[in-house]
């Protein structure tokens, strides 16, 4: 709808997986270094955990691109299965073919496993991602850690990239799955952006669209930082907003207050408001402690 009006040739905030758009901040290319760092070990997992909407799969994405091309790749988007489930599934992902009248974790093992040797004759490497991690139970963690058991004198078979929210960290501190969290090579907490990488991520995506950063106020850049948290995603549903209404009110540039606005239609006004009181306590703290400090010195000048 606005489009046209900002002189736009795409919408540069849809929260579509468009590869077009990828952005990969300092961060995300550190967290892509220490997955791939992982992956070229001996060890079996490499881990990536992050806060919803902070770019986990922006970087999934990026590491699946800079594989090798010997590489076959099993994924698992889904993994809310049983041990049994889960298996089923890699061979499916793998090629893999099975009698279903045999289904039992020691036949679909075997299965695996069959492959894994099969792949490493033809010169393969196999790569199995699987995204949501936190959502799987520790016994499929553990039938995990056992198919990474094959292995050469130098390195594993399987390789198994772990993502999910911080939830997954807290898994694998359970006693049971000490031994996995062990074979862990790399892991990876992916933060929030920060404000200077706020500003780069929107104008990356406008100009991406054939837009410039001009179209949003400095003071309306630093007010995405700030009710955003700097996540990406919640960045894309509030600019999107903020393009939105100041086009239906005829504003040229988004200033802070049509943002402000958006965001209280998307995140609620207590929200909005809650966030924007932590920043005002912030500056409050500052200003006292600046206080203080200042009144010292003057207090040290004239002893």
């Amino acid at each position: 709808m606005y489009l046209n009006y900002f002189g736009l040739s795409d919408n540069p905030f849809s929260i579509a997986p468009n590869p077009d758009y990828l952005y990969m901040s300092p961060r995300h290319k550190e967290a892509l270094a220490h997955l791939t760092f992982g992956l070229r070990e001996s060890g079996g997992f490499v881990m990536l955990t992050g806060e919803v909407g902070t770019g986990k799969t922006t970087v999934s994405r990026k590491l699946l691109q800079q594989l090798p091309d010997n590489t076959q790749v099993a994924m698992i988007l889904n993994p809310t299965l049983s041990a049994l489930e889960l298996l089923a599934t890699v061979c499916d992902e793998l090629g893999i073919d099975y009698d279903t009248s045999k289904s039992s974790l020691k036949y679909f093992t075997d299965c695996l496993l069959a492959k894994l040797a099969q792949n490493h004759q033809a010169g393969l490497n196999t790569v199995l991602l699987i995204d949501e991690a936190q959502h799987l139970m520790p016994e499929v963690l553990e039938q995990l850690r056992l198919l990474t058991n094959l292995e050469t004198n130098r390195e594993k078979l399987l390789k198994v990239v772990l993502i999910g929210q911080p939830e997954l960290q807290q898994l694998l501190k359970r006693n049971e799955l000490r031994q996995l969290a062990q074979r862990i090579t790399a892991r990876y907490h992916l933060l929030p952006l920060t404000a200077p990488e706020v500003s780069a991520y929107i104008a990356h995506r406008l100009s991406v669209a054939n837009g410039d950063i001009s179209i949003f106020s400095p003071s309306a850049l630093r007010a995405v930082h700030r009710i955003t948290g700097g996540i990406p995603r919640v960045i894309n549903l509030l600019c999107d907003r903020a393009l939105t209404l100041s086009f239906t009110r005829q504003h040229s540039v988004v200033r802070k207050r049509i943002f402000l606005a958006g965001a209280q239609q998307i995140l609620g006004e207590d929200v909005v408001a809650q966030r924007l009181e932590g920043r005002q306590k912030w500056w409050l703290s500052l200003a006292f402690v600046s206080a203080v400090v200042i009144g010292v010195m003057i207090g040290r000048t004239h002893v």
